[in-house]
């Protein structure tokens, strides 16, 4: 199935359509008699599509105490840094909207080790999970890494996990538990998210028809209805 490809005039643009899309679905999702199960991603346009969520949301009917949350990727470090992904969906949004059902990983806190921290996020996935992901939500770096599979990283060719530990991250900070291909690989839709001149290169690599998930993780992700790569004029200058 080939990949589908949204170009918005900015990153503002491109965050308030997907945010609107978001709530969309999640509300037809409810009207069906579903709950729903998303995985969000952390970066600079995540953020800015979190904000939009919170601004947008009493233009949808979305009960949010029945909207089960996951992060595809997340940083082992302490449970109020930062750096924690899950801390930036809450203050961008997540407390904003009343979610209830949001699963962290581990920090630094809780486990001593960041291979504890996957064993731990992989087996709540299992328990906890309903199977898949209705939506689940990447970035792309500038390098072709998703989530925090990075390109030549060991990581990548992990099998029979749902959650792998990175020890050894090129960007800070190192340590990270990550989604492996397996999980995500169960997501009905995979929207990916690239906002900027510096993404361009691994976007248009990403969608080349000829290229190896070693040198761009970002292809090895694919969901098994749709995959929506959401751009700004920027980040599709490549294409």
């Amino acid at each position: 199935m080939s990949a589908l490809v949204e170009v918005h005039e900015s990153a503002a643009a491109l965050a308030s359509a997907a945010a609107g899309e978001l709530l969309s679905r999640l509300a037809d999702l409810q009207s069906a008699g579903q709950e729903p199960t998303i995985g969000l991603t952390g970066g600079t346009i995540a953020d800015a599509i979190h904000h939009e969520v919170a601004r947008l949301s009493a233009g949808f009917e979305v009960d949010w105490t029945r909207v089960s949350i996951w992060f595809g990727d997340e940083r082992f470090v302490p449970a109020d840094s930062p750096d924690r992904n899950a801390g930036q969906a809450r203050a961008a949004f997540l407390d904003a909207v009343g979610a209830t059902q949001v699963h962290e990983a581990p920090s630094t806190d809780d486990v001593a080790t960041v291979a504890d921290a996957a064993e731990h996020y992989g087996r709540s996935i299992r328990e906890h999970g309903a199977g898949g992901f209705d939506i689940l939500m990447l970035g792309v770096g500038p390098d072709g890494h998703v989530a925090s599979l990075f390109p030549g990283h060991a990581a990548l060719h992990a099998t029979d996990a749902i959650a792998v530990g990175v020890p050894d991250s090129p960007k800070p900070p190192p340590q990270r538990v990550s989604l492996t291909f397996e999980a995500m690989e169960r997501a009905d839709a995979v929207w990916f998210f690239a906002s900027g001149e510096g993404k361009s290169e691994a976007v248009a690599r990403a969608l080349a028809d000829e290229g190896t998930v070693d040198e761009t993780p970002a292809r090895g992700v694919v969901g098994t209805t749709e995959t929506l790569w959401w751009l700004d004029r920027d980040s599709a200058s490549r294409l």
